[in-house]
């Protein structure tokens, strides 16, 4: 699978009224246009669900959706499930968030597979503490992607998580592209960019996206925004030219600085 750029919706789909829901809806449909269709929700993010549904209306079946379970207690789990199903018809691909319950839960979306409700499952950490128990999922097989933190700050996956996700053929789903916003708060000059201008990078977010998708054992990166044309932006990052060794080494060395 070619690398993208999707549309995560912690925080920025979380919203009530009129006017938010209106700019949320914005912010979904203009990812569509872009060709940003992978959409990474979760019960856990408040009314995100909801309104990343509604958002997508009629051009629902022009999104790859994905949500997560997310509850210890197992009739909580099939509330949540019922519920995403009844908003989106399908869901393209469930993940056990944060490996809550994972047993269960991995049993309760294969039945859920298995009924054609649900295409594809994966499993999400966000801590490199978890990483061991997010090894022996993905070697059981019964997974198909994963959600994991990467970006120049924080590499932790490429240890081993990211040589396993090759070697078994999971898909890696990135959250965390721009460290929760950390590495946004003083981008670089734009002059210190210069030399990726080839790569079709114009601004700093582009070139952290591009950083993430230029390791090939990554899916898809998932920034959330609440700017339309941020989303326009990020979405050019999702394609090559990509970035060699020397490239990835500048933003390594521009975001720790």
């Amino acid at each position: 699978m070619v690398p993208v750029v999707g549309l995560g919706t912690w925080r920025t789909l979380d919203v009530t009224g009129r006017p938010a829901e209106t700019r949320a809806h914005a912010v979904v449909e203009t990812a569509l246009d872009v060709g940003a269709s992978f959409m990474d929700t979760s019960p856990m993010y408040g009314r995100s669900e909801t309104v990343l549904a509604a958002g997508l209306g009629r051009r629902r079946p022009e999104a790859f959706v994905a949500t997560k379970v997310w509850t210890h207690d197992d009739q909580m789990a099939v509330t949540q499930t019922d519920y995403a199903l009844s908003l989106y018809g399908h869901v393209d691909l469930y993940q056990v968030h944060n490996l809550v319950a994972t047993e269960r839960r991995l049993a309760l979306l294969e039945g859920l597979r298995d009924q054609g409700r649900v295409r594809h499952i994966g499993v999400t950490h966000y801590s490199p503490s978890a990483f061991t128990d997010l090894e022996a999922v993905m070697r059981s097989g019964r997974v198909g992607a994963i959600q994991i933190p990467y970006n120049p700050r924080q590499t932790e996956v490429e240890r081993r998580i990211l040589p396993l996700a090759a070697d078994l053929g999971i898909g890696v789903v990135v959250m965390r592209p721009f460290g929760e916003g950390s590495l946004l708060r003083r981008p670089p000059a734009p002059e210190q960019l210069a030399s990726l201008a080839d790569h079709g990078v114009r601004s700093w977010p582009q070139a952290l996206l591009k950083w993430v998708l230029s390791d090939s054992r990554c899916t898809v990166a998932i920034p959330a925004t609440s700017r339309p044309g941020r989303v326009s932006e990020n979405a050019q990052a999702g394609s090559p030219p990509w970035f060699g060794p020397k490239e990835r080494s500048l933003v390594s060395r521009l975001a720790n600085a």
